[in-house]
């Protein structure tokens, strides 16, 4: 897959450089940026849709569609795909694969506690502990 997504980035690049005038392509890169987020949100939003109505031909159409406004969105912001694959893979090696990040420092010092001393299996009984109370337990600091 990161094949493809590749030949579709090189291929946004080089209607970007060459800015056709019926290039669908060009006209959005110069449209600005605004308008890329703007057609990458509205994508978003149609493919969940199409999924919400267990549309599958619709869904996959819709994603094919998210992905090629997401990787215009990543030639007008300067980024490589590559640099999108490297963030998925620190990802996967600090929290697995199927995890998003959290956005704080703190936030992630907990899940790395968590994930390096997970429950064990017996029963025990559960105290409920805010996010300021776990980070404060654990020794990081929560600003």
């Amino acid at each position: 897959m990161s094949d493809s997504i590749q030949r579709l980035y090189e291929s946004i690049l080089k209607a970007k450089r060459h800015d056709a005038p019926q290039s669908r392509t060009a006209k959005l890169m110069r449209d600005g940026t605004t308008k890329i987020a703007k057609k990458l949100a509205e994508e978003a939003v149609e493919v969940g849709h199409e999924a919400i109505l267990r549309d599958r031909k619709a869904t996959i159409e819709e994603s094919a569609d998210v992905l090629y406004n997401l990787a215009v969105l990543w030639a007008d912001a300067g980024i490589k795909p590559q640099d999108v694959f490297d963030e998925m893979l620190r990802r996967e090696q600090l929290m697995g694969i199927a995890e998003k990040l959290p956005k704080s420092a703190a936030q992630l010092a907990v899940t790395r506690a968590i994930h390096a001393h997970p429950p064990s299996p017996e029963p025990q009984k559960t105290q409920k502990w805010s996010f300021r109370t776990l980070a404060h337990r654990l020794g990081i600091g929560h600003k």
